[in-house]
């Protein structure tokens, strides 16, 4: 049996012991993909105290709600689980952030920027993924999350207005912020990519 064959087989497995709330399958679960968890909830949390309680009530949904996720139904079953963790480990932490950053969008709440689309690729295209979420977690609060919604996890600002409770606007001002944000970051820590995108 190949290796990805080997995966799904035993995920699959996993998943329905899960199903049955066996102990054992959802301590192995959540060994397997407790790292895949923890970086997504991390990137919208303040420390990793708060993205843990986020990854632990994520999992706990995932156990409720393992019956929902037929392996029938995908081809990569491994790849689409991956996904379905990853997208409830999103709503998890957001709903987390919320009550921790309740403060965080008010004093932006009608403050909408003229918003002005970057010309090109930017010093922020050429960044790593790991360079990227680590600038990232510098942001304050507000433009944290809605960079990560939008840029990294792919959300609309309508969507992001709806998770957030904000305007789709608010949306796309804390967006233009934090990607000015960013590039102050980079341009204060001299880091190459800025170098190169700068006359």
């Amino acid at each position: 049996m190949s290796q990805p064959d080997h995966d799904s087989a035993l995920l699959t497995a996993l998943l329905a012991g899960c199903r049955r709330a066996d102990r054992e399958c959802q301590r192995r679960l959540y060994g397997q993909y407790y790292s895949l968890a923890m970086s997504v909830c991390l990137r919208y949390l303040r420390n990793r105290e708060q993205a843990m309680e986020a990854v632990n009530d994520g999992f706990l949904k995932v156990f409720r709600d393992a019956g929902r996720f037929d392996v029938r139904l995908h081809l990569d079953i491994a790849g689409s689980f991956r996904a379905w963790l990853r997208k409830i480990m999103v709503h998890t932490a957001i709903d987390h952030f919320r009550i921790a950053e309740k403060h965080a969008f008010q004093q932006t709440l009608d403050e909408v920027a003229a918003l002005h689309p970057d010309p090109g690729v930017s010093a922020l295209d050429t960044l790593s993924f790991d360079e990227l979420v680590a600038l990232v977690h510098g942001l304050p609060a507000a433009y944290r999350a809605v960079f990560n919604l939008y840029a990294i996890d792919g959300f609309t600002h309508e969507e992001i207005a709806e998770q957030l409770g904000i305007s789709a606007g608010t949306s796309k001002s804390n967006l233009f912020k934090a990607r000015a944000h960013l590039k102050h970051l980079l341009k204060k820590i001299k880091h190459h990519a800025y170098a190169r995108h700068v006359g």
